[in-house]
């Protein structure tokens, strides 16, 4: 999209909502009450003085019936598509620990960690010494590596990122250096887990709004799951592929990633978890019934499945109903919140009380949600009772959604209740995912 097109987008977009309004027979008012805009605010998107935003096309693709129409003359926020594995070949990452306690990654050439030999890289952080081979200590290495990754991934949901990543890493990278002096079983069972623990590491560092990590960390998960002859998880590796590439805006890709995967024999967890990740990317192009259709995909998939408790749960585990959750996100991408609210809502209510990275990511979009069907004070209750776990645990993504809701919010400066909150949403909108 040029220069010149990115100025008359709204003036494209006015010209066809007050055609498509008029069409419907509704005046600004009414249209302005059945999408939560004030009349004038309506009047100036039509009159192209207001850019639209993408929530407000969706709405009015929803009462207008316009087939998306309207959300096609929108551009979203649109990032260029990178894949991991050709962009990064040329480098590995290396974790940096700074004495003030905090942490960043650092790109070290291939070439170099080559030359200087990956145990010399590697002693760098481990002071030496020759380890105990892994045949020493069998299963209960694996056993006790397991049990640390159920705890890892539990504390994750209550701490940042940045605290996780270093542990991670080292842990990814000790089961990777003790599978290679392992047995042909050992070593299967270790390089599992290094997978399991690659993945959610990439996790953490989409968290932390590290995407180049999150990328480089999930690829690594494939490879890792390709050398143990891990199929399942190598699939769900290439859904979490998708999910980045849905929250940088590539919806295109998250779209191809997650069909591909519905494509191959994967589990019907994965391939459930696929559908899903699908029906996001359908959602917010606008495309209401694709999306349904992959929702109720994914509803029957993951009916299907079964956990063994054998490995660590392949993607969320604490939704009750993975499906009926990213059901309310849909339609709030859809241009339903009122719906969207409801459903969110009723889900939330079922959570595990000690996940509050869950709880506070879809708390979030419920007071999203809330905002946008015009229930304010609902909205306000309800984002005040996160601010302080958006704090703990640090969150780039749903750092997001909090901008989002402030832009919302802030078009009802006079509501007693969003002067009163403007201040801490701003503050807790803003900060870094440390």
């Amino acid at each position: 999209m040029t220069e010149v097109d990115v100025l008359e987008q709204p003036q494209e977009f006015g010209r066809e909502l007050r055609r498509r309004r008029l069409a419907a027979r509704l005046s600004l008012a009414q249209l302005g009450a059945l999408v939560h805009y004030s009349k004038g605010q309506l009047s100036k998107v039509e009159r192209g003085l207001k850019r639209p935003t993408v929530e407000l096309a969706r709405m009015c693709d929803a009462r207008l019936e316009t087939g998306g129409a309207l959300s096609a003359l929108v551009a979203g926020p649109r990032t260029e598509a990178r894949d991991a594995r050709s962009s990064d070949d040329g480098e590995v990452w290396l974790m940096q620990l700074n004495k003030d306690g905090s942490s960043a990654f650092q790109p070290v050439a291939r070439r170099q960690v080559i030359t200087a030999g990956a145990g010399s890289v590697l002693a760098i952080g481990a002071g030496g010494g020759m380890p105990v081979p892994a045949d020493v200590l069998g299963a209960g290495l694996v056993d006790t590596s397991r049990a640390l990754f159920d705890q890892f991934r539990r504390l994750g949901q209550t701490s940042g990122p940045s605290t996780l990543l270093p542990v991670l890493i080292a842990q990814t990278h000790s089961l990777e250096q003790l599978a290679a002096r392992s047995g042909t079983r050992t070593r299967h069972d270790l390089l599992v887990l290094a997978s399991r623990y690659a993945e959610y590491t990439g996790w953490m560092a989409q968290e932390a709004g590290q995407d180049a990590g999150a990328l480089w960390w999930t690829e690594r998960a494939v490879e890792l799951a390709t050398a143990c002859d891990d199929r399942e998880h190598a699939a769900y590796t290439v859904v979490r592929r998708a999910l980045i590439s849905l929250f940088r805006g590539d919806t295109a890709q998250a779209s191809g990633l997650a069909e591909h995967v519905l494509a191959c024999d994967a589990s019907p967890r994965v391939r459930g978890i696929a559908a899903q990740h699908l029906a996001q990317s359908l959602a917010v192009e606008g495309a209401y019934d694709a999306c349904m259709r992959n929702l109720d995909r994914a509803r029957d998939l993951l009916a299907r499945s079964s956990d063994d408790g054998a490995k660590p749960v392949i993607g969320a585990s604490h939704l009750p109903d993975v499906a009926a959750m990213f059901t309310g996100w849909c339609l709030y991408e859809l241009g339903r919140p009122t719906r969207a609210a409801e459903t969110l809502e009723r889900e939330i209510g079922r959570l595990p009380a000690h996940a509050l990275r869950t709880r506070t990511r879809y708390g979030v979009r419920a007071a999203l949600a809330h905002a946008a069907a015009g229930e304010i004070e609902r909205s306000c209750v309800l984002t005040r009772e996160l601010l302080g776990s958006v704090g703990l645990v640090h969150s780039a993504t749903i750092r997001a959604d909090l901008r989002r809701l402030s832009r919302t919010l802030n078009r009802y400066p006079r509501h007693r209740s969003v002067r009163e909150l403007s201040p801490d949403l701003a503050l807790a909108a803003s900060a870094s995912a440390a």
